[in-house]
């Protein structure tokens, strides 16, 4: 492929900072934007950038501001972005922690977990389009959770981040079929990266077999050969990080 851009949303830490990292090692990637929603939290971030200030760009964005979301679109000046990876995910916040019954239930915390797992995403999906939309092969792949497969749920519990994820895997699934219409060339796929050793898993590591836990870059290195084999075929799928298909 020619020069190509890429967003990754989410990139301050964890798997979205991972993602950057990676596709710094892919010369024909010419500029990665990079969104960060804290400062503090994006040391890491920072000090790529500042040493590769020609390909990555930070933008500061919190996915619950849809206002955000259209600005940093608006300031991508590249004509097209071929890869777009939306890490943003929550599981624990202060206060907010995965329920493990039903009188652990509030409208609050649902609501938390709805506005950062599902509602941004869908208005990343709005707004990108236009970026997307254009004759070369571009993916966006947004980073979703097995917990979240409606068919797979046999524990229970964590109500809102379970609910919150099948809710973004819906909704990407739908926008999928948006864009098979409006932007042909553009697969939107949801992928499931295993658990991870980010500060999102780290307070429930205990139960996790060490050869289960996977580290930052193994993840992503998975999760990439995964996006490279996906064709137009493959697009509204949710796909776990070994490349089989995750039941809804």
């Amino acid at each position: 492929m020619s020069e190509s851009n890429a967003l990754v949303i989410g990139a301050s830490q964890g798997i979205g900072l991972g993602f950057v990292q990676h596709l710094l090692q892919r010369p024909q990637i010419q500029t990665i934007y990079a969104t960060y929603r804290a400062q503090a939290s994006a040391a890491e971030l920072f000090a790529l950038a500042a040493n590769h200030p020609e390909r990555v760009c930070c933008l500061s964005v919190d996915v619950t501001q849809e206002e955000q979301i259209a600005a940093c679109c608006e300031q991508i000046q590249a004509d097209r972005l071929h890869w777009v990876i939306n890490s943003v995910g929550i599981l624990h916040e202060g206060e907010l922690q995965p329920e493990k019954g039903l009188r652990q239930l509030n409208a609050e915390s649902l609501t938390r977990y709805f506005q950062v797992n599902s509602i941004g995403a869908a208005l990343w999906a709005k707004h990108l389009l236009p970026l997307l939309k254009h004759e070369e092969r571009s993916i966006l792949a947004t980073i979703s959770a097995k917990i979240g497969s409606i068919g797979d749920n046999h524990l229970g519990g964590w109500y809102g981040y379970r609910a919150s994820k099948a809710a973004l895997n819906m909704l990407m699934r739908t926008a999928a079929i948006e864009y098979r219409r409006r932007s042909p060339q553009t697969i939107v796929v949801t992928l499931h990266p295993g658990t991870t050793d980010t500060k999102l898993s780290k307070p429930f590591q205990r139960n996790v077999p060490p050869e289960k836990l996977f580290s930052v870059d193994r993840t992503v290195t998975q999760l990439l050969a995964v996006l490279d084999g996906v064709g137009k075929a493959d697009s509204g799928q949710f796909f776990s990080w070994d490349g089989s298909l995750l039941p809804w």
